[in-house]
């Protein structure tokens, strides 16, 4: 199966290493990756974050204003999305800490071109998985290739966690999916206490497929039981 798709997803790398920069963005632009930003400071790498979320942060841990560990919790409440730490600190508590606070991988410097290529595409080919279809809701369209929502000639992207919940509910089309099942499905085998977290990714997921998100007609909320999505006929 070809994994262009995962290609088209976007970048950031933040490091203040101008070589550094440089030779990884080389790396992933030899194997095709064509949407890569940078930030070599906290200050920057949040704005990018706040004005164009990538689908993949790739930190330093040490930043001239900051670290990355600070860094990761910001962009955490900011939008969704895994992060990978390529870092010089190789010690064992510091790998820890950065898995420790949800980090997707974390790869000490120096390192080998196609190993960081590697784990980059492993990280995008968990999160981002690719379905064949183009998914027609009532007022958009699922478009899971590209984890984006057409609505009116309008396309917004899905963040990592909002793709997993409707994928979920997807492959359960017309049945009621649990809350329990959709925190499960997306934070993993100790989901309690995520319910009030998945009411607001919800509600952000109604936001973009919704005409009226208040009145949903796709994803329909079975009260006391958990939701389910709605698929127009083909």
């Amino acid at each position: 199966m070809s994994e262009d798709y995962l290609k088209k997803k976007k970048i950031l790398i933040v490091d203040d290493e101008p070589e550094l920069l440089e030779m990884v963005i080389s790396f992933l632009k030899e194997e095709g990756f064509e949407q890569i930003a940078t930030a070599d400071t906290v200050e920057k790498a949040i704005q990018t974050v706040q004005s164009m979320p990538p689908d993949l942060a790739i930190l330093d841990v040490m930043l001239p204003d900051g670290d990355g560990f600070s860094l990761m919790k910001k962009v955490q409440q900011i939008a969704d999305f895994p992060t990978f730490f390529l870092t010089a600190r190789g010690e064992d508590t510091d790998r820890l800490t950065g898995l420790g606070l949800g980090a997707d991988d974390y790869l000490v410097k120096p390192f080998l071109p196609k190993e960081l290529v590697f784990r980059v595409l492993a990280i995008l080919r968990r999160t981002y998985k690719e379905e064949v279809t183009l998914i027609q809701l009532k007022d958009c369209q699922i478009d899971f290739d590209r984890a984006e929502i057409v609505k009116e000639q309008e396309i917004l992207s899905l963040t990592a966690k909002e793709y997993n919940l409707l994928n979920t509910l997807y492959r359960n089309t017309g049945r009621i999916v649990t809350i329990d099942a959709l925190c499960e499905a997306v934070w993993g085998e100790n989901p309690f206490g995520y319910e009030n977290t998945l009411m607001a990714h919800i509600r952000r997921i109604r936001q973009k497929i919704e005409k009226q998100p208040s009145n949903p007609a796709s994803l329909i909320t079975v009260k006391g039981l958990g939701y389910k999505l709605v698929v127009e006929e083909a």
